[in-house]
């Protein structure tokens, strides 16, 4: 039997989601074993060039184009990626065959001196996205964001290395690695919304591969799909790119699907809320609604990117 080959980026964090991808499709897949599926690592992009702000050379796509042209030469058979990490348009020859059950969205604050963000005074918080720093900013406006970059354990060292006095991250990423022992303080949903897509890993595949795609359906969760194609929607309607902040999380209640989503002001002085429930199945629909009512409401003041 050929191979299946999954590739990832090679950070600790990757191959803990490829691998919980490699494990569902085995939990499925009776007549495939271990040595049945390999996982590839790919260096990105986003990768090599650590020290710079992701705008400044190209954008989240960075953690994707690699792999995504690694799929489309058939050097390897799936792309695993953070949703999150993902353009809102689909690479044309390319699909997400499966949404994998999500991750808890929040994100959360972790600090050796401080047990909450409301205790810091002019201190230092390490974030690298424009959407936390003016979420944290609306909790505590006496702290200082700064531009953090790296792995989840990078960025949690620079902390012993007192380059930072806290940092703030994906919830997901740190209890999938098991670092939540450093965790100090998690923030709710209505503090902090998080990014499209925060605690997806999506499973990419070529559009006509049907043997691949067949086997990604098996392990795909629905109620996930929906509430990842609500907030891409979102996403894609105010033509935001990764500077742009903004919050968004859809929730299955019941038949009905819930999306929240929090948009600033390109200046980041004023922020614009709206959230809508519909059916499951008007996803897409319910994303439109809610950025055009959020394009509505800020105005002259954001300027659609895309």
């Amino acid at each position: 039997m050929k191979k299946i080959i999954i590739g990832a980026r090679g950070s600790k964090l990757s191959l803990v989601y490829a691998n919980k991808v490699k494990n569902l499709i085995l939990e499925k897949e009776t007549n495939l074993s271990e040595e049945n599926i390999v996982i590839k690592k790919i260096k990105t992009s986003g990768d090599i060039f650590k020290d710079k702000k992701l705008s400044e050379i190209g954008g989240k796509k960075l953690f994707c184009k690699e792999i995504e042209e690694s799929l489309l030469k058939k050097e390897i058979d799936i792309a695993v990626h953070a949703l999150k990490d993902m353009e809102t348009e689909d690479e044309k020859n390319l699909i997400i065959g499966s949404y994998i059950k999500r991750n808890d969205p929040r994100d959360a604050f972790i600090s050796l001196k401080y047990n909450s963000l409301k205790d810091l005074k002019n201190d230092s918080v390490g974030s690298s996205s424009r959407r936390r720093e003016l979420q944290l900013k609306l909790i505590n406006k006496n702290i200082v964001v700064k531009q953090i970059r790296g792995n989840i354990d990078t960025r949690i060292k620079k902390l012993d290395e007192n380059l930072y006095d806290g940092i703030v991250l994906a919830l997901a990423g740190i209890k999938n690695l098991n670092l939540e022992k450093n965790v100090k303080e998690i923030f709710s949903l209505d503090d902090v919304i998080p990014s499209a897509g925060q605690g997806v890993i999506a499973a990419q595949c070529r559009k006509e591969d049907e043997k691949i795609k067949k086997i990604l359906k098996k392990i795909n969760n629905s109620e996930t799909k929906q509430c990842a194609i609500a907030e891409r929607s979102l996403l894609k309607t105010i033509g935001g790119n990764c500077d742009t902040a903004v919050g968004t999380l859809a929730i299955v209640i019941g038949d009905e699907i819930k999306l929240s989503a929090q948009l600033f002001s390109d200046s980041g002085d004023e922020a614009f809320f709206y959230e809508l429930k519909g059916k499951k199945e008007d996803a897409i629909k319910i994303g439109i609604a809610v950025g055009n009512v959020l394009l509505k409401k800020a105005g002259s003041k954001f300027k659609k990117k895309l």
